[in-house]
């Protein structure tokens, strides 16, 4: 259930009163995990893996009213706030109307919080001061790419071009750092609070980093791109497949591996150093990319003239492993997977994933079949990238229906969102996952996101859809199939995959 999709008053989801009860209902109905998708500051197309910095979070998700009762907004502010439809994410309108509030929420709050405003950057000073530059040169530029700023020193950070906008651009750059002193001050409290419920949040690591991003900006190095360090080599995608015929163009840039091993991976161990501060377990968003990736050649229309290139294999993922070693991954581990893909998995120690609508092949053989499920995995009916279970069965193939009713014993009077529940329940995978869309039984036009086309990441839930009906519904088969989460809190998924 990402954070943008919770029910608000004032356009998106956010960490405010819906959140906190949002986490009472899983607690209610006995849930033990809650995943959430990345929570970044999302750049152009809105897409949460596509942000402008790997550790600053969303704007968007900053909760009007605690700001309020925190005395940085007046009520009477909000009131100008009209959101035409409250199931759906205007991510355009938000834009217009969000900054302007948050910048009369700094205006008051930096000397209401001035100490302890000042701690938080001194903390943070690693990666906020990049992106707090970076944000503030953006705004300077009309929020064009780096990529397109006229002035060629500072996309370059000439060291007397960086101070002169410093000083230029002082008050935008207090801005942003306060927004993420707000956003983090919210974060963490609501963070303390699921977990004091018993449940551990479940956070996505986009494998790749925006093109326009502070990193790519302010360390170069650290990417494949051309002599200058400006402009990209080849870009990320994935070749023609089960979504697209012309393959995936992503567009972002792909990492400088050779260089990334000589500083021991340090990069990576920092960001995920941030990461795993917000979460308690991260899935590693396209884990097959470690092994092989798709390069595409940069300029291209589409992912189709693209190749693949050889990742840092468990090079790379064994010193994630071994660093990170109290900490919980899941891999995902969909695509084109290979033997390759499939032994760095193994090696890793990794649960990977297991999606019931994939599981579809006519004799039954696809590892996605719930037959075929092993202990050390991830259960999922589908992930954000695919319709939910309704909206699927409303368009599959009649034999692969029939197959679903065969193996599931799917049935109307159940109905057939919960029969898909009921299946992954009963896997053997550790752990269980299901979209909240299929717990509400909704069909195509609630899906999150469909790759390669535009204007996704906007569904939301209608207030009150999460009933105590619901709720009991969920326990009673969260129960019957001994996952409780008082059962899995003695035990945790670590342990239990041991």
């Amino acid at each position: 259930m990402p954070i943008s999709s919770l029910p608000s008053k004032y356009g998106i989801g956010t960490l405010g009163k819906e959140a906190y009860n949002f986490a009472d209902f899983l607690a209610k109905a006995q849930q033990s995990y809650w995943q959430v998708l990345p929570i970044g500051h999302t750049s152009y197309g809105d897409s949460p893996y596509q942000a402008f910095s790997s550790f600053a979070g969303n704007p968007y998700f900053i909760d009007l009213d605690m700001l309020v009762e925190d005395g940085l907004l007046e009520a009477k502010d909000l009131k100008k706030i009209k959101v035409k439809n409250a199931e759906k994410v205007d991510y355009g309108y938000l834009y217009e109307t969000r900054y302007p509030l948050l910048y009369k929420a700094y205006e008051t709050g930096i000397k209401k919080f001035d100490n302890e405003f000042d701690q938080f950057c001194v903390e943070n000073r690693s990666w906020l001061e990049d992106y707090a530059l970076f944000m503030a040169l953006k705004k300077h530029f009309k929020m064009a790419s780096w990529l397109e700023w006229p002035d060629e020193n500072i996309k370059k950070r000439n060291h007397d071009t960086l101070n002169y906008y410093r000083e230029e651009l002082n008050d935008d750059i207090r801005f942003y750092e306060f927004i993420q002193f707000l956003f983090y001050k919210q974060f963490f409290a609501f963070k303390k609070y699921v977990n004091g419920l018993g449940i551990k949040i479940i956070g996505d690591l986009p494998i790749y980093i925006a093109m326009d991003s502070c990193e790519v900006w302010a360390d170069p190095i650290q990417f494949k791109l051309d002599m200058e360090l400006m402009v990209p080599k080849e870009v990320a995608g994935v070749p023609p497949d089960y979504f697209s015929a012309n393959g995936q163009l992503w567009g972002n840039p792909l990492y400088n591996w050779e260089y990334m091993k000589t500083t021991g991976y340090k990069w990576w161990i920092d960001r995920i150093d941030g990461v795993r501060k917000c979460f308690d377990v991260i899935r590693i968003d396209h884990f097959r990319g470690f092994e092989e990736y798709w390069a595409v050649p940069y300029g291209e229309k589409t992912a189709k003239n693209g190749h693949w290139d050889k990742g840092p294999s468990i090079d790379f993922v064994g010193v994630l492993r071994d660093w990170f070693h109290d900490a919980d991954f899941i891999a995902e581990d969909l695509g084109i997977i290979d033997e390759r893909v499939t032994d760095l998995l193994k090696q890793s120690g990794f649960p990977g994933m297991r999606v019931l609508e994939f599981g579809f092949t006519p004799d039954g053989s696809s590892y996605h079949c719930v037959q075929h499920h092993v202990k050390n995995g991830v259960c999922y009916i589908a992930t954000h990238d695919n319709k939910p279970i309704m909206g699927f069965l409303d368009t599959c193939k009649k034999n692969d229906l029939a197959y679903a009713k065969l193996i599931y014993g799917l049935n109307k009077e159940e109905g057939y969102n919960f029969g898909f529940i009921r299946a992954g329940m009963g896997s053997v995978c550790d752990l269980f996952i299901a979209q909240m869309q299929d717990y509400l039984g909704l069909g195509a036009d609630a899906t999150m996101n469909a790759p390669g086309t535009l204007g996704n990441w906007s569904w939301r839930m209608k207030k009150g859809a999460n009933d105590n009906k619901l709720c009991e519904k969920i326990k009673r088969y969260t129960h019957a199939f001994n996952r409780d989460s008082n059962k899995i809190a003695e035990n945790g998924l670590k342990d239990k995959k041991k």
